[in-house]
């Protein structure tokens, strides 16, 4: 029997798959929030989810407003120090996994969360960094999910908050960087995934009846796909499930508050 979903809902699953049981994971607020605690109800039950408060091993019931939400620290096995979490968990390299989003993003997976136009003058000033230049260098490996569409998809950044692959090739390397930056970004259409030689994002999958023009139309750079491109599989029933529960039970909650 086939499931209707939404292109959202589609992002997220998807985004979910990515993490493993054994991952340490450093979520974002927002969508990759919702990621990382489907993938914690679904296939991954001994996911540990930190956020940059200081929630160690977090389980909410309900998707945080931020970082500082009650109902992190309430269901974290232990909270620590935000120094402490920045600098022996972070920077010591025990985390395998960041999960970010971002306003915009380039062909090499670099994040602007500061400024859209000049910085003195902008056109729009954005909530900034926080912690996500330091999770996009520090963690093992980051996942960024976003949907995808030419306002935040964009050929060149005004300013960039948080490293990807910087001009791409082996820049990361030479600025002595030794995780892995962004290895997947999920959208809302497809799944791009760094070129191994120029790290360029390279379409290697696309969500179910999303075709190569309308993910071209979307995006505000030339498009590169892989040589062979994947349908991403549908939702299943427990995914959707899921989603649609943490989503119902976070609306009840927040309306209430």
């Amino acid at each position: 029997m086939s499931i209707e979903f939404t292109p959202t809902e589609m992002m997220t699953i998807a985004a979910a798959r990515a993490l493993t049981n054994d991952d340490v994971c450093f979520v974002g607020i927002g969508a990759p929030s919702a990621a990382c605690n489907v993938a914690r109800l679904t296939h991954a039950p001994d996911i540990t989810l930190i956020y940059e408060s200081g929630t160690i091993g977090t389980k909410p019931d309900v998707l945080p407003l931020s970082i500082g939400d009650g109902e992190l620290c309430d269901t974290a096995l232990c909270t620590v120090s935000v120094p402490e979490m920045f600098r022996y968990w972070l920077q010591g390299g025990r985390i395998t996994t960041g999960f970010l989003g971002g306003a915009q993003i380039d062909r090499f997976a670099n994040l602007n969360t500061t400024v859209v136009g000049d910085y003195d003058r902008p056109k729009v000033r954005l909530p900034g960094g926080g912690g996500a230049p330091e999770i996009a260098s520090n963690c093992s490996q980051i996942y960024i999910t976003m949907a995808l569409n030419k306002r935040g998809f964009v050929d060149h950044l005004d300013f960039i908050t948080s490293m990807g692959h910087g001009e791409g090739g082996d820049h990361r390397a030479r600025l002595g960087m030794k995780t892995k930056g962004p290895t997947r970004v999920i959208t809302d259409l497809c799944i791009f995934e760094p070129d191994p030689a120029t790290k360029e994002l390279t379409v290697v999958s696309s969500h179910p009846g999303v075709s190569r023009a309308t993910i071209e139309e979307n995006c505000g750079w030339p498009v590169r796909f892989a040589e062979t491109v994947a349908e991403t599989p549908a939702p299943t029933t427990t995914e959707i499930s899921v989603l649609r529960d943490i989503n119902a039970r976070t609306k009840k909650a927040h309306e209430a508050a």
